[in-house]
């Protein structure tokens, strides 16, 4: 459960208790347009009450001192209009939308990847909002149990559960939708969240998918050996939102690693690639049209790649607006 205002000092004294402690050990040895909302007058709170990925989250005052783990969770919160709630940001996966970025200027960012216990303790927070159940972890951020019994929620973004009860099965827009609503009632901002979803609605409405059959390969990382969007996750989502048929879509995964030569045989019209900074859609094409095999492609031969930033293609408020430029970056190949 978040802790108020009130309980706070407990709080400090057990990170400051866990933060000696730690010491007293060691001395002898990340271009797509984005959702936004502007701020506005919140409806009288109700609790709330969630299984989230097996983790019962109880909310009976809305957190006011927020780390997110993850660029979607950020975004997240940015979207909603609830800047003002984040002390820190942490394990980006590349630069806030420029839509967003006044609000995140002054947020701390205290970690490139997940942040330690003491770096997230250190800022006293109510609440962690993460994008992967996997940031939580004993030698990570902190468990989800260890972290109640300091009176500090967690949230993870539904679409990253990975037991098979709680894994979207497969992921749909609906489930992000219902995660929009879900941090909209845990932060008190239920109509802020209404409109994200009717936004995000309006914005896929006007997507104007290709007129003829479009097989697409989701190449987000991977050299010696590719990984790909497969069938049943955020890549497959976005590319059946976009009228484009991925090569992967019957390996029942949310992605996966795939062999150069299923990747030739099938010859895909068009190739996704997700541009991060450890692994660019610069160095991708490089790779791709320095292969022997792959430089045979008729997508490489062509240049018919569209591109995506990695922060898009992950579960989150950006997925519909990643459908959209989908869509016009292809009509622009076509042209």
């Amino acid at each position: 459960m978040p802790m108020s205002r009130q309980s706070r000092p407990a709080v400090a004294l057990a990170t400051t208790a866990l933060v000696l402690g730690l010491a007293a050990c060691s001395s002898g040895s990340p271009t797509s347009t984005a959702t936004t909302v502007a701020p506005a007058a919140s409806t009288a709170f109700a609790p709330v009450t969630l299984d989230n990925c097996g983790t019962a989250v109880k909310v009976t005052t809305p957190p006011q001192h927020v780390v997110t783990i993850k660029s979607t969770a950020t975004e997240m919160m940015l979207a909603l209009g609830l800047g003002d709630r984040l002390v820190g940001t942490a394990f980006a996966d590349g630069p806030v939308p420029d839509e967003w970025a006044a609000a995140a200027a002054d947020v701390p960012v205290i970690s490139p990847q997940v942040p330690g216990q003491e770096a997230l303790l250190g800022l006293e927070p109510d609440f962690v909002y993460a994008g992967w159940e996997s940031n939580f972890s004993a030698d990570g951020a902190g468990d989800r149990a260890a972290l109640a019994k300091l009176g500090i929620g967690t949230y993870v973004s539904p679409a990253a559960c990975k037991e098979p009860e709680y894994m979207p099965d497969p992921l749909t827009f609906d489930d992000v939708f219902g995660e929009v609503r879900e941090v909209g009632s845990i932060f008190g901002v239920v109509d802020r969240a209404d409109a994200v979803v009717d936004e995000m609605k309006e914005t896929l409405e006007s997507a104007k998918t290709p007129a003829e059959p479009t097989t697409a390969l989701w190449y987000s990382s991977g050299t010696d050996t590719p990984y790909v969007g497969a069938g049943i996750g955020s890549p497959q989502m976005i590319m059946d939102a976009a009228g484009l048929t991925n090569i992967f879509s019957d390996v029942h995964d949310t992605w996966t690693s795939a062999g150069w030569e299923k990747i030739v045989d099938a010859d895909p019209d068009v190739i996704v690639l997700v541009d991060a900074t450890w692994n660019t859609a610069a160095d991708k094409i490089a790779l791709l049209e320095s292969n022997a095999a792959t430089r045979q492609l008729t997508s490489v031969r062509e240049k018919r790649y569209l591109t995506l930033p990695f922060a898009a293609t992950e579960a989150g408020v950006r997925n519909a607006d990643a459908v959209v430029s989908l869509d016009e970056q292809l009509a622009a190949l076509d042209q």
